[in-house]
């Protein structure tokens, strides 16, 4: 019965919010790979500014496992300075490339032959590589049906009262996951939505609570 309450609350809300942006078709990129690579990008950074690096590792034709993996450091991290953090991000780059031709010898398609579980226990074994950016890649570049969290979805359904302020990335992943059906297309369609709730609304120090989409949403407290 909890669940069922569950999703009816958290359906309520990803229709109320499909219906006030539309359809987000995230993640925009041309590849599996490049999903990759934006989701090490985007750490502590804005999109706009993982977008900016990417554009310049397309202008110089390296956005490829073959050439990021002989690119040098200085080379790589000037390429992806926009993104900021950019010596870590240019290791964390070379730590991605030394997993995929560890797992799959480069090829990309190759990693289906793994189950999500123990997929995302290898990628949570690369260093710099954290739930967020694993799960992302999971869903977005591998079309897995894994739920991605990130510090949007934690605000909006914590001052919602759906989740607690103290509750972790597993407990909020695994809420989720247990609540809805387990589809590539739904989860990634609903994260892509919070996304632009925080963005445009849930801000952290001034939340537009009023002109919210989810101002009159009503539902159970503290769910989790």
């Amino acid at each position: 019965m909890a669940r069922r309450a569950d999703r009816k609350v958290l359906m309520k809300i990803y229709r109320r919010l499909y219906a006030h942006f539309g359809p987000r078709r995230w993640w925009p990129a041309d590849t599996p790979f490049e999903v990759m690579v934006g989701a090490i990008l985007t750490q502590n950074a804005a999109w706009s500014n993982a977008a900016r690096a990417i554009e310049n590792l397309k202008k110089e034709k390296l956005l490829s496992v073959r050439k990021i993996g002989k690119a040098d450091y200085g080379r790589l991290s000037r390429l992806i300075r926009p993104s900021g953090f950019y010596k870590e991000k240019a290791k964390k780059l070379k730590n991605l490339i030394k997993f995929l031709n560890e797992s799959c010898q480069g090829h990309i398609p190759a990693l289906d032959a793994y189950r999500t579980k123990i997929l995302r226990e290898k990628l949570l074994a690369i260093k710099g590589v954290g739930p967020e950016t694993a799960d992302s890649i999971l869903l977005y570049a591998l079309g897995r049906p894994v739920f991605v969290v990130d510090t949007y979805t934690k605000r909006i359904f914590s001052r919602h009262k759906i989740l607690t302020d103290d509750a972790t990335y597993g407990q909020i992943q695994r809420f989720f996951m247990n609540a809805l059906t387990k589809n590539t297309r739904l989860f990634n369609e609903y994260h892509a939505l919070i996304v632009e709730t925080g963005k445009n609304y849930c801000k952290k120090r001034k939340p537009s609570c009023k002109i919210c989409p989810l101002k009159v949403v009503k539902h159970k407290k503290n769910m989790v």
